[in-house]
């Protein structure tokens, strides 16, 4: 039997299992060149190799040091690969300080106020004309319910991780001191022990015009 996890689910799982996340980044949008990306929740740096293998400048930050030693372990030598441990509801950063904030699949892990504080600061940090990019899974995911509810719309997985599933009013209004550019739900198909069943994500873009 595995012992209790951390305090920290996600220390506990990247440190007992090592990498979460295989495969090719799919769905990478077009992100401006100039000035520098702050990757919100990095993880074991599947989103952000791709990143630097495309010459961006980009800072990786995760709360989870276990996370971070993966993330680096993936960086390509002489690549000027920068990493902070940090919280998405506190930013280390000066506000205005990027052209462009990445948050893929990491506000949706966060409770309520959580996410809030989240979009706040992601807001606070990119600078005006800078562009922010979202990705959540929706509210017409097959694993939406499929848990323990800890709130509305929020999944507690057995592994202590949870999940919220947005709808996309609920996303626009979570970034509402930015201006939308797009906000759209994916959906394709897994097929698990031969049934089909239905994935569903958001994506979006924001803009900061002030």
């Amino acid at each position: 039997m595995d012992p209790a996890p951390k305090t920290d689910p996600w220390e506990y799982e990247y440190s007992r299992k090592g990498r979460l996340w295989g495969g090719a980044v799919h769905h990478l949008p077009e992100i401006p060149r100039e000035g520098r990306i702050l990757e919100l929740g990095c993880g074991d740096g599947k989103t952000y190799r791709t990143l630097l293998e495309r010459d961006y400048e980009v800072i990786g930050i995760d709360r989870a040091a276990s996370a971070l030693n993966l993330c680096r372990s993936l960086a390509p030598l002489g690549s000027g690969a920068q990493f902070a441990r940090a919280d998405a509801c506190s930013l280390p950063f000066a506000d205005g300080s990027f052209s462009s904030v990445i948050a893929f699949h990491v506000i949706g892990h966060l409770p309520d106020e959580g996410r809030a504080r989240a979009a706040r600061e992601a807001s606070r940090v990119i600078r005006n004309g800078g562009t922010l990019f979202f990705s959540g899974f929706s509210c017409e995911d097959f694993r939406a319910g499929a848990g323990s509810d800890t709130e509305p719309g929020t999944v507690l997985r057995k592994n202590g991780i949870a999940t919220h599933y947005f709808s996309e009013e609920e996303v626009l209004g979570l970034f509402c001191r930015l201006h939308p550019l797009s906000c759209i739900t994916r959906h394709w198909v897994m097929t698990i022990r031969g049934q089909p069943l239905p994935r569903a994500e958001i994506a979006a873009a924001f803009t900061k015009t002030s």
